[in-house]
């Protein structure tokens, strides 16, 4: 099953700041590309604190709001990041347990890559109900359990997935539903499963690369 990537929503083209960089150059800029926030780097492109149009605005309020004081003065430091390869929906818990609208995305070496904004999460949650539903029954239902689609009934109102049929595992069962719940863009989750014993899925088998092998008997989708 895929999660989505801060890497795929991300906005790559970012404007940057220098510990230098004046207070009215940041206005300048968060004017220009309609941002509320630039990250600033040092001289190996590193991220070591942002610029918020809170910071300036605090500034201005505390009488420190002469147009020459610089990023590194102005800056909420230590920057909270996140990595291209992180999940979205980690990213989105992070912006919400840090109370912030947005996330300098670095590399492996915090190396700023791109920005992440509380709009580009939304869009990316903002789903149709008829693509979370292709979703679930293509990486849940086929791809993972290997189970015959037929056999599932999955529908989607509104981000809450109800899902319903007979399966051979109270585990299965259990995985299925559990699996749903990461499924981006997914509100809640209905439970309408039943199954024929109770006992524990135990999943595919796994190549030496780490990759699902193929189900022996795959099912039968019509």
């Amino acid at each position: 099953m895929k999660r989505r990537r801060v890497g795929a929503v991300m906005t790559g083209d970012v404007v940057r700041a220098h510990g230098g960089t004046t207070a009215a150059e940041l206005t300048r800029w968060m004017a220009e590309f309609a941002v509320n926030g630039v990250p600033v780097v040092d001289g190996d492109d590193k991220v070591i604190g942002v610029v918020s149009a809170t910071d300036l605005e605090r500034a201005r309020r505390t009488g420190g709001s002469s147009p020459d004081r610089s990023a590194r003065t102005l800056m909420s430091a230590p920057a909270h990041t996140v990595r291209a390869d992180d999940s979205v929906v980690r990213a989105a818990r992070l912006m919400s347990s840090y109370g912030v609208e947005r996330l300098p995305v670095v590399d492996e070496e915090a190396r700023l890559v791109g920005m992440l904004t509380r709009r580009d999460v939304l869009k990316l949650f903002a789903r149709s109900d008829e693509e979370i539903r292709e979703e679930v029954i293509d990486e849940v239902v086929l791809r993972t359990l290997w189970l015959n689609p037929a056999g599932v009934d999955v529908s989607v109102r509104d981000g809450v997935v109800t899902v319903a049929g007979f399966l051979e595992s109270s585990g299965q069962a259990a995985a299925l539903v559990r699996m749903t719940r990461r499924i981006d863009g997914v509100t809640a989750v209905v439970d309408r499963l039943t199954h024929r014993r109770a006992g524990p899925w135990r999943g595919p088998e796994w190549d030496a690369t780490g990759d699902a092998l193929p189900p022996r008997r795959p099912p039968d989708v019509m």
